[in-house]
């Protein structure tokens, strides 16, 4: 009777009565709610428990409140339909009571039986009650060794995925392409190129290189390990690539910096689905390309693909790159109506975007809206405080994200570390130096490269390179940060030793490098040696010069007292000169007492900004040296009717993890001082 009970829930009553059913009868299946839900499709027994049959309508908690008052056991095929279920419904409290009768009847079941029942604790998201199912396997095959992999693999615990894999060849059972193609993604995860190169080696062994899941996995481990050339090789053996392993080599050659032949790949393709446009777009954003990121997005959009989460979130750092803040609002706009606005991922985007454009309290506002906030939203959070200079209110979220029991990551400490910088507060960096021990980011090179920067501006120089000589791998922003370290020492000839180390070690220098490279030169008085780099910028590494490398070239020439030679280089300048550019020349008429060429060189900064002070204030220094004093009266004048004040100088210290500030005619400074 009990038996018929069962196959009539699990094959014939119809889905909409069984809403109106609650648990009962079974007090270990009792509950407050109602909770029926209707199967689709899977495998169930007919007539007789132990025949399978193709299920169309049924209910999982009828069958299961059945199953524990069935007289004769249930056999693999009843469990495992069950167990199916419980994974197509996320269910995990039926699934463990399944297992429960499983237990209490002393039923053995196969190995085909015991992998559901871990793939069904991996898909409800239990990975403990998984590893103890799968401990208790008095057999397994490789279908049971790869289930564990690919649950510790994508769940964030590749050393256990790596343990697994290690330990299965001892129990004599080989790994399949399954399992290979698992296992990589564990190696990425832990950066470790070394086991991903031994794992290869093992793929050749037995085969499995031509194998497309195979080699899709060693593309992008290879990609993702900063070995594109490698993956490059793979991937051209490959004798029919498919869409993933060209997004993986795209994605590789994007990271390396190869924007150019990722563009060539990309227009190359056979076929491309969203991740493969969104793979452009990253690569874009991420290496400065902010326009041609945008411009990637509209043709996707013309090409009918539909951006997804991941989308939106790599090309809203391309609005705030740019500052283009209302084209930020309206890729808000579609990511409310796709139905995103929820995802951590792309609120993180949002609120990036709002800091760096300059509208904090959106930012501010996005942020304290976010239902789950993980290290990657705080770590934005902090860093958009810092860029606009609330470096205090940085420190307090700093502090209140480890109050809220999330522990900082690289890119946490890549955030904060700059507040450090900022202020000159060392010993505030030096505790988060410990704490980067402590939560062993030491080896990280984000983390390491912010330390870098930290210790340099500072004022601690062997301590940056101390740490840059210590560094297992070093990409260009840990070059460029030792070099900038020099250069703000004025260690000139170091900072150009460092440099040519770098173009041997075959990394590309990008347009900041040669930034801190001309800036050395300029602290050092390296003229020809300025001139040179900034002509081998564009000829030899195809940098177009921007506002910023024109300023350098102008203030090295400015410092060496080559005026004259400042001004022609500026009147040759192909793009109009700024405010900026300009200031050098006056500063340096003021030291060299150059009051012809600095009346005129006041004239074009007061024509670009007439209500920037500094003109003024130089000017009138230049006066005030040659004796003009009705000039010095006349400038003073001008400054009062057009309402303009001399910003006041200021400078800090730090004392007992405290950072004083002192503004020139602030009369409380010594009251301050005294308390020091």
């Amino acid at each position: 009777m009990r038996r018929q009970q069962l196959m009539k829930a699990l094959l014939f009553q119809p889905a909409q009565q069984h809403s109106q059913r609650k648990i009962a009868t079974n007090p270990k299946l009792q509950s407050n709610s109602y909770y029926a839900i209707p199967l689709d499709d899977i495998e169930k027994p007919c007539n007789d428990i132990r025949k399978p049959c193709k299920v169309k309508l049924g209910c999982l908690k009828e069958a299961v409140d059945n199953l524990h008052f069935t007289d004769n056991r249930a056999d693999s095929l009843t469990y495992t339909a069950l167990l199916h279920a419980c994974i197509k419904k996320n269910d995990l409290p039926y699934g463990k009571l399944i297992c429960s009768h499983m237990n209490q009847t002393g039923f053995r079941g196969d190995v085909m039986l015991h992998n559901t029942l871990v793939n069904m604790y991996v898909k409800c998201g239990s990975l403990v009650d998984a590893r103890r199912a799968f401990n208790q396997m008095s057999e397994r095959d490789v279908c049971s060794w790869t289930v564990m992999i690919v649950a510790y693999s994508k769940h964030g615990f590749p050393e256990e995925a790596l343990e697994l894999f290690q330990q299965m060849p001892w129990t004599g059972v080989k790994p399949n392409h399954f399992t290979f193609a698992s296992v990589l993604p564990a190696c990425v995860q832990l950066a470790s190129l070394d086991q991903g190169r031994k794992i290869h080696e093992e793929i050749k062994r037995r085969g499995f290189e031509s194998n497309a899941f195979v080699a899709n996995a060693l593309v992008d481990m290879y990609a993702k390990c900063d070995r594109v050339e490698t993956a490059r090789t793979v991937f051209d053996k490959m004798s029919e690539p498919n869409v993933v392993s060209w997004t993986a080599l795209i994605a590789g050659y994007a990271q390396k910096g190869d924007i150019d032949e990722a563009a060539k790949l990309f227009q190359k393709m056979p076929h491309r689905d969203v991740f493969s446009w969104t793979a452009m777009i990253a690569g874009y954003a991420q290496n400065g390309w902010a326009e041609d990121a945008l411009r990637v997005l509209g043709k996707m959009r013309l090409a009918g693909i539909s951006p997804d989460a991941k989308t939106f979130a790599s090309v809203l750092p391309a609005c705030a790159d740019l500052v283009a803040i209302e084209l930020g609002m309206q890729i808000h706009g579609e990511v409310i109506k796709s139905g995103f606005q929820s995802s951590v991922f792309v609120v993180s985007a949002l609120v990036n975007m709002y800091a760096k454009c300059g509208n904090i309290k959106r930012a501010r506002e996005l942020f304290n809206k976010m239902r789950n906030r993980d290290v990657l939203s705080w770590s934005i959070m902090i860093a958009g405080h810092v860029q606009i200079g609330l470096v205090g209110e940085a420190l307090k979220l700093f502090e209140q994200m480890q109050s809220a029991g999330l522990k900082p990551n690289s890119q946490t400490f890549a955030s904060i570390l700059p507040a450090c910088a900022n202020l000159a507060a060392m010993e505030q960096g030096m505790q988060i130096h410990g704490k980067i021990i402590k939560s062993g980011a030491q080896s990280d090179v984000t983390a390491v490269n912010a330390l870098i920067d930290m210790y340099s501006k500072c004022g601690n120089i062997e301590n940056a390179r101390d740490l840059f000589d210590k560094m297992h791998r070093r990409n260009v922003v840990s070059w460029t940060a030792m070099i900038a370290g020099y250069a703000m020492h004025g260690c000139g000839n170091d900072a150009l030793q460092l440099f040519e180390q770098m173009k041997r070690s075959c990394l590309i220098p990008d347009h900041v490098t040669y930034l801190c490279v001309l800036s050395a030169c300029s602290h050092a008085g390296l003229v020809d040696e300025g001139y040179e780099h900034f002509n081998c910028m564009s000829e030899l590494h195809h940098i177009t010069p921007a506002m910023e490398h024109y300023s350098c070239m102008v203030d090295l020439l400015c410092r060496a007292g080559r005026l004259y030679e400042a001004q022609d280089f500026i009147n040759k300048m192909p793009i109009q000169p700024d405010d900026r550019v300009w200031t050098c020349i006056l500063s340096a008429c003021k030291v060299h007492n150059d009051l012809k060429l600095g009346e005129y060189v006041a004239d074009r900064l007061l024509e670009l900004n007439p209500i920037n002070d500094a003109p003024y204030v130089l000017i009138s220094n230049i006066y005030a040296a040659v004796g003009r004093r009705d000039d010095i009266e006349r400038v003073r004048k001008t400054m009062k009717d057009r309402g303009l004040k001399k910003s006041p100088g200021c400078s800090w210290i730090e004392v007992n993890k405290r950072v004083h500030t002192f503004l020139i005619g602030h009369r409380s400074q010594f009251t301050v001082t005294d308390q020091i």
